[in-house]
This record gives C-alpha cells, structure tokens and sequence, in this order.
C-alpha cells in the first residue's frame, strides 16, 4: 500500500487548525502519516494538536501522527524540516486551513500512485475556501491534462497543496529560503525537472483533491509574492519568455474574474 504523508505546517493557527486536522483524520486510506511542524505558537494550536494526536492515536485507523513544534525561520525552513521527517511514499504539504476535497482523497491520490512506473508527481484541481471554511469559487488556474515543468510558465497551474510529490525525489529539493513567499513554486518546478530527468511521468487525478484557504500568506504579500514570482520564472524560463508571458497576464486580468 502507498504511504502519504502530510506535512502540516503551523504558527498561532488554532482559528484555522481544527478543519484542516478533521479533514486528515477523516481519510480512509489507512497508510498515512501525518507530521505537524509548528513554529512554538503561543495559542491553542499545540493543544489542538496533541488533542488529534491522542484521537487518531485510539483510533487505531492506520494513521501516525507526530509533531515537533520550536522556532523556525519561516514557513518554508518549517517545510524543509517537514520533508526531512517524511517516510511516505509521497508528500503533500496540507497547511492549517486547508482540507482534502473529500475522506476518500488520499485513496483516489494513492490508486494513480501505483501505476508502474511509479510517477515522480500526482496531482489534482482546487477549490478556494473562505476562513469559515465554506466553498467560495473554483480555482481559475487549473492542471493541464498533461502536466510539465514548462507549464508553470502560466502560473501555478497547480496549487500546492493538490501537489503530491514522491519522496525520494522531494528530499533531493529543498525550498529555497531566499523566497519569503513563493518558494513553493520554485519547489514544484524543480521537482518536476527533476522528474523529467528520471524520465517519470506526472499523474492527474481529473478531480478535485484540496480546498485551498483563500487568505493565505500569499494573497497578505501580494506585492511582494509578484516579485518573487517573476523572480522564478526568470530563473526557470528566461527573462524574455517571463516578461512576455506577464504581459498576457495582465491582458488576463483585465477581464473581471477571480484569480489565485
């Protein structure tokens, strides 16, 4: 059976934590590792936490949880250390607020991991959720059939979060701590260079698999997660191809719509 961990990352989160942890305990696929890496938060976060652990701990459903909680320096240094720890076959960062779609998500994720040649990345559409947790809209941005590295060059075509990369390759690619707010879309294209080194296919679902909370550190820094953006995919793609492919991006936007 495929192993998957989560990686769950949390700082002063207990407005948000709770859904995100029903929504890891709810998963029928009984091969799942869950690590939360928390920052040393100072609200009830922790004991919400230890509080989960102990219930899936009596459940006895197949599910390990673990938690390691002290200073870091960001979000993404807390992933990195999330990605050390990891033993699944594939990892998938679930931050507080967001949910898988459904209880059979990590199922549907775990059928496509088996096929052979085991693929480097499965991957799924989002919905964007409020703070309530409540469905708000579809994401716009959505997986194309087939997925590569160069096609990112649009956006994030795929949300972090609908991102399940294997292991083995996803400890040889740390997030790049230079990037306060958009290392992990640096992660996600090298992860998928790395796979198409290896020559190993990426594997779409056709369904929806995360509910994205729609207030995320990225949308807070928008300014800021633009540049770092450009930034990206100057490195990955030229500097000629990024400045064209943003000029489309602003004649997108233009038309009235909801974009992330």
């Amino acid at each position: 059976m495929t192993k998957i961990t989560i990686v769950t990352i949390t700082y002063n989160a207990a407005d948000v934590l709770e859904r995100t942890l029903e929504s890891a305990i709810a998963q029928t696929h009984r091969d799942v590792e869950h690590i939360i890496v928390d920052g040393a938060s100072t609200d009830q976060t922790l004991t919400l936490a230890f509080g989960y652990k102990q219930r899936s701990d009596q459940q006895n459903n197949g599910h390990t949880v673990s938690i390691v909680s002290e200073p870091d320096h960001g979000i993404y240094d807390a992933m990195n250390k999330g990605l050390k720890l990891a033993t699944g076959d594939y990892i998938v960062f679930m931050n507080a607020g967001d949910c898988f779609h459904c209880d059979d998500t990590l199922a549907v994720v775990a059928a496509q991991a088996e096929a052979e040649p085991r693929p480097a990345v499965v991957y799924g559409d989002t919905d964007v959720v409020g703070n309530d947790g409540q469905f708000l809209y579809h994401r716009r941005l959505s997986p194309p059939e087939h997925l590569t590295w160069r096609s990112f060059r649009q956006g994030m075509l795929v949300c972090h979060q609908a991102f399940y990369a294997r292991t083995d390759i996803a400890k040889t690619v740390d997030y790049d701590l230079r990037y306060r707010f958009s290392a992990d879309v640096d992660w996600c294209i090298r992860v998928m260079k790395e796979a198409e080194r290896r020559q190993l296919p990426l594997a779409n679902t056709r369904q929806t698999v995360a509910h994205y909370l729609e207030e995320g550190q990225t949308t807070r820094n928008h300014k800021a997660s633009l540049r770092e953006r450009f930034d990206v995919m100057r490195r990955h793609y030229g500097l000629l191809t990024t400045l064209a492919m943003h000029a489309w991006f602003v004649v997108r936007n233009l038309k009235p719509s909801q974009q992330h």
